[in-house]
């Protein structure tokens, strides 16, 4: 069970650097497509461009506190 284990957390401790792979893929092949890419960084919109230029588009409005439900769905 131990070597079970083990293997587990070791694949589980790959998952970020495997997402970070993942995200910046993503992102060059969303330049290539469209030539920009529009991202949040820092509380403004950034618009990124393929030969890397960037052109801040606007601030962007504080986040929303919303209440969580507190209620169940019934399946269907």
């Amino acid at each position: 069970m131990k070597l079970i284990e083990d293997s587990m957390n070791s694949l589980e401790a790959s998952i970020p650097k495997l997402a970070q792979g993942a995200f910046q893929s993503a992102h060059d092949q969303a330049l290539t497509v469209s030539c920009k890419v529009m991202r949040a960084v820092n509380g403004t919109l950034v618009e990124t461009y393929a030969e890397r230029t960037e052109t801040v588009v606007r601030a962007i409005h504080r986040p929303i506190k919303i209440a969580v439900a507190r209620y169940k769905l019934m399946a269907a």
